[in-house]
């Protein structure tokens, strides 16, 4: 990915030097709302400009920061460069969705010329000697006692971004840590690249004879996607969990099973252009030599020491603690889908593709909570305002439908909301959706911010989106999802939440920690199950009544069900992220390392790992969750702990004034405060692990 590509932008109302505002990525945003990206013009042939003049532009505004005849303050030099780079950064957006949203062979080509030339741009400004010298001075100097505390922690992470990433070092080693850093942009790219490419052109099709077993909502999406693609007739089965998960959940054709399953779990790992081992292999091998010109034994060492696990150990330590219980619960799980595939005169042995169908029918049996049937009480428009009832009740917030065409969308399937404050009216940001799966959309769900929230200079609002890949219903009917999309739905939302809850002055703010950043969305998935939630938006798509209530009490009584499954697939990832990054790469065989750290953590033969290396795209596309995969985890032990401060409040989970502790010391803050310091002040103490284990039904140790 762009390194660019995160950065938050924010409109200028002036005409650069460079005369950018020719180019329709780098002019500045108009419209309502403090301005908007101009989606509907975005123009391919424009982009490889407006990255070079950005960066033209940017490293211009570094020099007059660096030739500033006074000594270094907060304001000439921090401050200053909280404000370069505003031409570059709001190319941000369009990278983000050219990336994400709608990639093309034409746009991967510009992006893997442009992220070598990108990368060494960065150095360009990490390395800028002189420019280190003046924060360091700031750092250093009287002036930062005397700052506010959010002052302070943006100078400390200004320091801590330019030491960690190449500052200090002089000489040859400089000079190959540039080097570094550009392969590993261009590697990153082909990595990302490769998973789009298998995504797009593996596609399983389906004649009228084998939809044995499939729901009839699963049917028509599966139709609808084959005559997307020109095959009338037919039925797709596309490479992209939405549409694998519920199709190994209910075809009754094992042989079609293992052939989805294969086809998605071998993503990156075809032995073709494709394939990702060989660039996995090198990213790790330069990942360990970087750190080291920093003096670090190792590249989790590295990533973890500003992080709020602190070090490898600390997050393994969390991780092999949930580990044994994970175990004992799949064989418990396989056992009783074991017993099931017997009794119905199977002689097969539980493989990997028989995971969902089989959990489904214990499912079935023992809680008698058939997942289809669930479905029918699950639609994405219901279950969206559901999401806006919470954020209303919880964080004050309005949606207002922005259907005038005043807001510029990159699809037809994009929808915008205005978010205003509820008691005000004030306007708090525009919410973009992009719930459907094309081609050349990458697989999955994520948040993006097109635009942060700042009032160093003027107040600032926030854009924010939330992305999905469902399968698009036929015109006129709905679009019915799985309990655990609907649980995904809340979860990318709760990043929204966090986005537009932002009071924060500073862009470099917005950020967050690693391991604290999922926290966050996690907790926002316990309102799905609220009775308020409930009772309103989880009704019938065709009778529209609601969710029946014995229908819900079994849905609380399975609520940890599958739990071994879940996590371990889960835990697997994280642990091999781990290992990954604390064994010495040299020579590296990633397919037999994988395999081998697997068999020493005793992996069950009837599970993968959630994300197979060759398709791990949050450790190897890019940094943000490199030696960090365990974040989810941490943060969950947060999600749960704080969960039960909810279930404990005398208003449950709507407790008012619990709701605006939440808000004010948990989500407007964002990286204005240590995460650690800010949970203590929300809880009164450190979380505990008792709650996760008791949340996922595991024995407290």
């Amino acid at each position: 990915m762009f390194a660019v590509a995160c950065a938050e932008p924010t409109p200028m109302n002036r005409t650069t030097e460079t005369g950018t505002t020719d180019n329709v990525l780098l002019a500045d945003w108009t419209g309502p709302h403090g301005g908007v990206p101009a989606f509907d013009r975005m123009d391919l042939d424009a982009l490889k400009p407006a990255l070079e003049a950005g960066m033209a532009r940017h490293l211009e505004e570094i020099d007059t920061i660096v030739a500033t005849a006074e000594p270094p303050s907060f304001e000439n030099t921090i401050v200053a460069l909280e404000r370069a780079g505003r031409d570059l950064r709001r190319v941000s957006p369009y990278l983000a969705v050219w990336g994400s949203n709608m990639s093309t062979p034409a746009f991967r080509e510009i992006q893997q010329e442009m992220a070598p030339r990108l990368a060494e741009f960065d150095s360009k400004i990490t390395q800028n000697t002189a420019l280190f010298a003046r924060i360091k001075a700031v750092y250093d100097g009287e002036e930062l006692a005397a700052l506010r505390p959010d002052q302070q922690r943006l100078v400390r992470l200004t320091y801590d971004g330019f030491a960690r990433n190449g500052a200090t070092l002089e000489g040859d080693a400089k000079t190959r840590y540039a080097a570094i850093e550009q392969r590993l942009a261009e590697l990153y790219t082909r990595f990302s690249n490769n998973v789009l490419a298998d995504e797009e052109a593996y596609v399983t099709y389906l004649t009228g004879d084998q939809l044995s077993g499939l729901p009839d909502s699963f049917i028509q999406a599966a139709a609808a996607a084959a005559e997307e693609r020109g095959r009338e007739e037919s039925y797709a089965i596309t490479n992209t969990r939405s549409s694998m998960d519920p199709f190994l959940m209910f075809s009754d054709e094992r042989d079609l099973r293992e052939q989805v399953w294969r086809t998605y779990y071998s993503r990156g790992d075809n032995g073709d252009e494709h394939d990702n081992n060989t660039i996995i292999a090198e990213i790790l091998q330069l990942r360990q030599e970087r750190v080291g010109l920093l003096g670090y034994d190792d590249y989790a060492t590295w990533r973890l020491e500003n992080r709020m696990a602190k070090s490898p150990q600390q997050a393994l330590n969390l991780l092999e603690a949930v580990w044994p219980a994970a175990l004992a619960r799949v064989e418990e799980e396989v056992a009783a889908m074991q017993a099931v595939a017997n009794a119905e005169g199977r002689a097969i042995t539980i493989e990997p593709w028989d995971y969902r169908y089989y959990a489904e029918k214990v499912r079935q049996a023992t809680y008698d909570l058939d997942s289809d049937e669930l479905k029918q009480y699950l639609q994405l428009d219901k279950l969206r305002e559901g999401m806006f009832f919470v954020a209303g009740e919880l964080f004050n917030f309005a949606f207002t439908p922005i259907t005038d065409g005043s807001v510029p969308v990159f699809h037809e399937d994009v929808s915008v909301w205005e978010v205003t404050d509820k008691t005000t009216g004030n306007h708090v940001g525009v919410w973009y959706l992009d719930p459907f799966a094309r081609p050349g959309k990458g697989s999955g769900a994520w948040a993006s911010s097109y635009r942060g929230h700042e009032t160093f200079d003027d107040k600032v609002t926030v854009l924010g989106s939330n992305n999905s890949n469902f399968i698009e219903a036929p015109a006129g009917a709905p679009v019915l999802v799985s309990w655990d999309d609907a649980e995904t739905l809340f979860h990318e939302f709760g990043h929204a939440l966090h986005y537009f809850s932002s009071t924060v002055a500073y862009p470099s703010l917005n950020g967050g920690v690693r391991d604290y950043t999922e926290f966050q969305s996690q907790l926002l998935e316990r309102w799905l199950l609220t009775d308020e939630v409930i009772d309103r938006y989880l009704v019938h798509h065709e009778t529209g009544e609601p969710i029946p209530d014995e229908l819900v009490d079994r849905i609380k009584r399975a609520s940890t069900f599958n739990q071994g499954f879940a996590t371990t697939e889960y835990l697997a990832c994280a642990l091999v992220d781990m290992r990954f990054h604390m064994t010495d790469a040299t020579g590296l065989d990633v397919d037999a390392f994988e395999r081998q750290t697997l068999a020493e953590l005793g992996m069950p033969e009837a599970i993968v790992m959630r994300h197979r290396s060759p398709h791990f795209s949050h450790i190897f596309s890019g940094e943000g969750y490199s030696a960090g995969y365990y974040g989810y985890m941490w943060a969950d032990v947060l999600t749960a702990d704080a969960a039960e401060a909810f279930a404990d409040a005398p208003g449950g989970f709507y407790d008012k004034d619990l709701a605006r502790e939440l808000v004010d010391k948990l989500f407007s803050v964002r990286n204005a405060v240590d995460p650690a310091d800010a949970y203590r002040e929300f809880r009164g103490r450190d979380a505990r692990i008792d709650a996760l284990m008791r949340d996922r039904g595991f024995p407290v140790p």
